[in-house]
């Protein structure tokens, strides 16, 4: 791929817990600027569990020179927290934020904060900030999983593009028409924001099936049946999984996505193994 005509790539990481966790993130973030990632995104926990440990790594990740935007979530917080936050970030010469609702941790009970949904918090740094942040939110090509029905969830996305977002990352998935028809709705419903789809490399059975299940992403009866065969061969399901992760990624950019997304999980090899087969 020519410079000319590359896709933007983006990677997300999250806070690492302790001291093994934090060599691995600066060892996988140091392989992945082979990428020349446009921007990394850090992950936020529920109700703000590792806030600090997102502030962390946004300057770890800063310091090895990438681009990287903090995830923001309203839930559980007052508009004086985010408000401190958002400063801190912009003293800290942060330009880019994730704005996402998030999700209450369990026993926060219905302390949902003042900020109830992503398109307040979009308009909330908006009026705090200005044009300071380019803004990121969700997107959901096969639905979030709270939502009452399709049309209803894409009301709510183009809600947070109207109250000021600069572009969006959508959930993982792996059929590419599920994105390709959200974009289309999107873009009937006036949206003009690029839409990038986030991509999760395949690695891991049992850890696959949990994540999709917690985020609603579906995962394809054959992709199912086939990692299921692979037992607790973890080469094959690595090989696989690029394979088949390789070719979703050609066929989004090849009928117009914008770019890649990866959800890295702090590990290089799979999304740096996809990216090689792309650049091919």
């Amino acid at each position: 791929m020519s410079d000319s005509t590359s896709p933007a790539f983006s990677l997300e990481f999250f806070p690492p817990r302790d001291l093994a966790g934090q060599e691995r993130l600066v060892r996988a973030a140091k392989q992945m600027l082979a990428i020349q990632p446009k921007y990394v995104s850090v992950t936020f926990g529920a109700g703000g569990s590792t806030r600090a440990g997102t502030a962390d790594a946004v300057r770890t990740l800063g310091n090895l020179g990438c681009d990287a935007a903090p995830h923001l979530s309203c839930v559980g917080a007052t508009r004086q927290e985010l408000r401190d936050i958002l400063q801190t970030y912009k003293n800290e010469g942060v330009r880019r934020v994730v704005a996402l609702r998030g999700d209450l941790p369990s026993g926060m009970g219905g302390d949902a904060g003042e900020l109830r949904y992503a398109n307040e918090l979009v308009s909330f740094i908006r009026e705090e900030t200005g044009d300071w942040f380019h803004i990121e939110v969700a997107a959901y090509p096969e639905m979030h999983p709270q939502a009452t029905n399709p049309s209803a969830d894409l009301d709510h996305f183009v809600a947070k593009v109207n109250a000021g977002a600069d572009a969006a990352i959508t959930q993982y998935f792996f059929n590419a028409d599920a994105y390709f028809d959200f974009v289309d709705r999107a873009q009937a419903k006036g949206v003009r924001v690029p839409i990038v789809p986030g991509i999760m490399p395949i690695t891991n059975h049992t850890q696959l099936l949990r994540f999709s299940e917690m985020c609603g992403a579906e995962v394809p009866r054959w992709i199912r049946l086939r990692l299921a065969e692979f037992g607790d061969d973890k080469a094959s399901i690595r090989a696989f999984g690029v394979d088949v992760v390789t070719e979703l990624c050609q066929t989004l950019l090849d009928n117009g996505a914008p770019g890649l997304h990866f959800y890295t999980l702090n590990h290089a090899e799979a999304p740096l193994a996809v990216w090689k087969e792309l650049a091919k």
